[in-house]
């Protein structure tokens, strides 16, 4: 098209001085597919004047482009938020104009079958040498188009965990039926033998017995954290809606209070003021007594971490928002793939641990009471 627009401009002889000349050397441009080569058309303009000479450059390709990141990051974004495969063009078009006029459904099919790879690989990374102190365990529930009736109460096992310096990383996604114990051995005993050793300090999770269970076998020197915010709920759950108002408010008093003396003073009296009328709320409550209250042993400042599994929760509400948008997201390898790219995008955003430089202190099994290093008081 270039060429054309240009076909007037002719010398003495009539002769076209705008003229195809080869190829400019391959390149490779970064995309959300992986690497692509590039090889651009070259023209030569002939005019003897240098500074009336005409020089091309593609819209599609500008100079020096080697990573499309807008379009890289956007996508697994606009597929989790609803989007279907084949409507994407329409809707990069309203964003980026007619540039995008070449991006059809066939590309991002391309893309989450690189997504799909990328998991793969990941999920097979070396883990030796890694340690995590905390770990969040969850279970995400899809609505997959799943390949036979048999799959169909599988679920998406997230485990989440913080580094020796205070940062938060994805280790490992993978369906497992239901959250059974037998799913969560199966994770936990790959990643013992990917090199994941040691074990971690204390695990947050809900009240799935699967998980613990298979905790407790892998790696049984880590403590446990029942999820604060799964076990209000499911109390809740078995008191009237006119109840459950108040009753929240004296479950808050539980696991904001100051002290582990406090906070049974709390537990206490909650089951005095509800067990004559909800016997089944306070049974449900009482079970897990011990280990709700295990982040007292832990840096005070780790508390709002360790109370509940919302770095796993938070992280995912998006794919749960697609699910009821599209009600269901494809097959089970493309709900994996979805699921490490809305990860591997969100820990761009997530912060380290509050007062991460305390956490060495756990690491080396030093002592704390109700948050405060034994050294502290003793001093």
């Amino acid at each position: 098209s270039f060429i054309q627009e240009n076909e007037g401009r002719r010398d003495h002889k009539g002769r076209r001085q705008v003229v195809k000349n080869g190829r400019l050397p391959e390149r490779e441009v970064l995309t959300g597919a992986g690497a692509i080569p590039v090889s651009q058309g070259r023209v030569r303009d002939n005019h003897p004047d240098p500074e009336k000479r005409v020089t091309f450059t593609p819209s599609v390709l500008p100079a020096y482009l080697r990573k499309t990141k807008a379009i890289e990051e956007l996508i697994p974004w606009l597929y989790l938020k609803g989007v279907s495969t084949g409507d994407f063009v329409e809707a990069l078009q309203s964003l980026f104009g007619e540039r995008a006029a070449g991006f059809s459904a066939s590309v991002v099919v391309r893309l989450k079958e690189q997504w799909s790879q990328e998991y793969d690989q990941w999920s097979k990374r070396d883990l030796t040498g890694k340690q995590y102190v905390y770990v969040w365990a969850d279970g995400i529930y899809a609505k997959v188009r799943l390949e036979d009736d048999a799959n169909k109460k599988q679920c998406l096992l997230v485990l989440m965990g913080a580094t020796a310096d205070g940062q938060k990383e994805l280790i490992a996604v993978l369906d497992g039926y239901r959250e059974s114990e037998q799913s969560w051995t199966e994770l936990l005993l790959d990643l013992k033998h990917r090199g994941l050793t040691i074990d971690p300090k204390v695990a947050v999770g809900d009240g799935a017995l699967g998980f613990w269970a298979a905790l407790r076998k892998v790696y049984p020197a880590t403590g446990e954290q029942r999820c604060w915010v799964h076990k209000t709920a499911n109390v809740l759950n078995k008191m009237p809606k006119s109840v459950q108002p108040k009753a929240k408010g004296d479950l808050h008093e539980i696991w904001q209070a100051e002290t582990k003396a406090d906070a049974e003073k709390a537990f206490d009296a909650f089951c005095e003021k509800y067990q004559a009328k909800y016997s089944q709320a306070c049974d449900c409550l009482k079970k897990d007594r011990s280990v709700l209250l295990t982040f007292y042993d832990f840096p005070a400042e780790h508390w709002s971490h360790l109370r509940t599994t919302n770095p796993i929760e938070s992280t995912f509400a998006t794919i749960r928002l697609r699910h009821r948008k599209t009600k269901g997201n494809g097959s089970r390898r493309a709900s994996l793939a979805m699921m490490f790219k809305l990860a591997e995008s969100a820990s761009k955003k997530w912060r380290r641990l509050n007062s991460h430089e305390k956490i060495i202190h756990v690491i080396e099994g030093r002592s704390f009471k109700d948050g405060i290093l034994q050294e502290e008081i003793a001093a």
